[in-house]
């Protein structure tokens, strides 16, 4: 599954594995789809920078298992999530996250 995160002005893609560990570390139930209000953010942000102030590294996820034990930072994965929810209190925006799926046909 991959998961879109986007706001008025931003937005990006990561794979389920990884948004999931990071809404929760947000403060959410993970579930997805799902939204903040805009004045819910800052509070997110904040819960998401204490979880990831640990440094816990997450295995990357790799069909190739020659990466077997790749490990990269949980600070790293949470990075572009931090800079939307950053633009998103700048900007008192509300940000949504949903399942991307293709739409081909």
């Amino acid at each position: 599954m991959l998961i879109r995160f986007h706001s008025r002005t931003d937005g990006f893609t990561i794979q389920g594995d990884i948004g999931v560990p990071l809404l929760r570390l947000m403060g959410m139930s993970g579930s997805v789809p799902g939204a903040l209000l805009a004045q819910d953010v800052a509070r997110a942000l904040e819960r998401l920078k204490q979880g990831i102030s640990a440094g816990k590294p997450i295995e990357a996820p790799s069909a190739d298992h020659s990466e077997a034990g790749y490990r990269v930072s949980l600070a790293t994965r949470a990075y572009p999530l931090v800079q939307l929810l950053e633009n998103a209190v700048q900007r008192s925006s509300d940000v949504v996250w949903e399942e991307l799926r293709n739409h081909t046909g």
